[in-house]
């Protein structure tokens, strides 16, 4: 039986691939240039670009200097040939961008929050988008709970979401790809994107509209568990009957978590302090990321000398603060960009 990835569609899906990575990173590319970087040979470089060519995918963008012989042509990808969504839905609001291949931001908005309704209000929005962007051909979705496999497996409190298959769903409706992230995955993803940070460990934390959640990072590579259930850090026991979120909450009875648990007393700040010390025994991440609208520099500080009560100082990691919104965006669309450059042909798959 042939193998489905030697086939002639996925070969030559394969070839253009490759070629669109390299001339959206390099920005322009002779045909020797592409020979050389993908070890393609000529003839099948130059069949690939006349097809992307004719398509309206790249185009021509003049000559190089002669070095003795015929002048090589140059070519540039067209970074409106395809566009990418970036949509996240929090409690009050459902926030996204729209983007070219080349990372520019063409709209950005908002839009009323679908998470107290459902999913199909949430595809009303995407297919809007559409209809207003037809060049639209991938997109990311962040959702405030675990996501496997595009599957939403927990999500208090919003049960019209649980067990959805968004992924699914959305590529059956609107054929282009789609994944579907946990926010704060998407945002450990966006912070190491925005600040070129390669290879390292770092935890992302946020308080938030939903309860609290972490993004894990190690060497680079965003951590999501055997069962997709890493970072959700609300339920992390602590003391002698108390979960993370159960620590931070402020009044009311042992079930009545508030949404919004942002540490302020000397009690909730030993808890954020006993969280880092235990990321820092295990994971041993270079930085803690804090929400910049949640924290500010004086508790900062607080956490950092509390941390240092249940772990030596230099193994503490260092705490940052950074935009949320714009990080879980970032990471989004380097998803969605990811999909765009992959081409996912939706037909194979439905």
């Amino acid at each position: 039986m042939t193998d489905i990835h030697s086939s002639p569609r996925e070969m030559k899906r394969a070839i253009t691939q490759r070629i669109r990575a390299a001339l959206i990173m390099h920005g322009s590319a002779t045909k020797a240039d592409l020979c050389q970087r993908l070890g393609i040979s000529f003839p099948t470089i130059s069949k690939f670009l006349s097809q992307m060519e004719s398509d309206g995918e790249i185009h021509y963008v003049g000559e190089d200097d002669s070095s003795g012989g015929r002048r090589a042509k140059r070519y540039a990808y067209d970074p409106e040939f395809m566009l990418g969504l970036a949509i996240f839905v929090e409690n009050t609001e459902t926030n996204y961008t729209i983007f070219n291949c080349i990372g520019e931001i063409k709209e950005e908005g908002r839009m009323p929050s679908v998470l107290q309704e459902n999913p199909h209000l949430l595809g009303n929005h995407i297919e809007s988008l559409i209809e207003r962007f037809p060049r639209l051909r991938s997109a990311a979705v962040g959702v405030p709970g675990a996501v496997s496999n595009g599957q939403i497996i927990f999500i208090p409190p919003y049960p019209n979401f649980l067990d959805n298959d968004l992924k699914e769903a959305f590529e059956s409706r609107f054929q282009i790809p789609v994944v579907i992230e946990n926010d704060m995955n998407a945002s450990v993803l966006g912070f190491a994107s925005n600040n070129e940070i390669e290879n390292e460990s770092l935890v992302y934390l946020y308080f938030g509209q939903n309860g609290p959640g972490s993004g894990i990072m190690i060497n680079g590579d965003v951590v999501r568990g055997s069962t997709f259930f890493a970072g959700e850090i609300a339920l992390m026991p602590q003391y002698d009957n108390k979960t993370f979120i159960q620590a931070l909450k402020v009044g009311g009875s042992d079930n009545e978590i508030r949404t919004s648990s942002v540490p302020t007393d000397e009690d909730q700040i030993d808890a954020v302090a006993r969280l880092i010390a235990t990321f820092t025994a295990i994971t041993n991440p270079k930085a803690v990321i804090f929400c910049n609208d949640e924290i500010d520099e004086e508790l900062l500080a607080q956490i950092k000398e509390r941390s240092a009560k249940y772990m030596p100082m230099k193994h503490l990691p260092v705490l940052l603060k950074s935009d949320f919104k714009e990080d879980y965006l970032s990471g989004l669309q380097h998803l969605a960009l990811d999909l765009m450059i992959t081409g996912s042909d939706m037909s194979d798959s439905i």
